[in-house]
This record gives C-alpha cells, structure tokens and sequence, in this order.
C-alpha cells in the first residue's frame, strides 16, 4: 500500500515554468513505477508523463515533450514533474500514480494509487 500526496501546484504566467512533487509514503516507494495524468474542466483525465522504478525508463505525452519533464527519487520517495514553457492548454488538475506492476499499467491509466491532485492554473 503506498498513499500519494502532490504539491506544487499553482498560478503560472503562460511561458513560466511550475514544479510539481509527489511524496509517497511506504518503504517500497522505489519498487513502483509513477507516473502523472491530468483532467481539465469537461475533459477526460489524460496521460503526461511516466518514470520506471529505477528512473530509467520515461515516456511523455506529445504535446509535452520537450517542455516537461518527469524525475524521481527514490531516497526521498518523491516524484516530481519539470514543467516549463507552461501554455493555457497545460491547465488542469493534476494527479500521481503510482503501480508496481509494469510501467504501461501506470502509463495507461490502470494504476492502483492515485493521489489527490493539485491545481495547475496558467494565466494567458
């Protein structure tokens, strides 16, 4: 069992930059793969970014590669998500997931552990 908590959200100039962190609780943080979704108003909860348990594998939804990007570390049972060049698009809810199964459970959504989200708010 492991519970997520994100933070780091905020209100952001469009082309500002945000850093969003994921703490997890538990001992075998560095045995699960992460990854962060977000949902915006009227839309369904989508994709942006996964991280292997080792850190060494990472995959991005298209529309953020280049401008996000996805790290961990595993002493500090943190996540955390590099946001720059932040567009009005990128606003949402943000979420962490967390499943120690494959990479593509997180990556497609299927995680068993969610976090509560965090508001991500871009000023055009």
């Amino acid at each position: 069992q492991v519970q997520l908590v994100e933070s780091g959200g905020g209100l952001v100039q469009a082309g500002g930059s945000l850093r969003l962190s994921c703490a997890a609780s538990g001992r075998t943080f560095g045995s699960y793969h992460m990854g962060w979704f977000r949902q915006a108003p009227g839309k369904e909860r989508e994709f942006v970014a996964a991280i292997s348990w080792s850190g060494g594998l990472t995959y991005y939804t298209d529309s953020v590669k280049g401008r996000f990007t996805i790290s961990r570390d595993n002493a500090k049972n943190t996540v955390y998500l590099q946001m720059n060049s932040l567009k009005p698009e990128d606003a949402a809810v943000y979420y962490c997931a967390a499943d120690p199964r494959y990479l593509r459970t997180v990556s497609t959504g299927s995680a068993n552990y969610w976090g509560q989200g965090t508001q991500v708010t871009v000023a055009s």
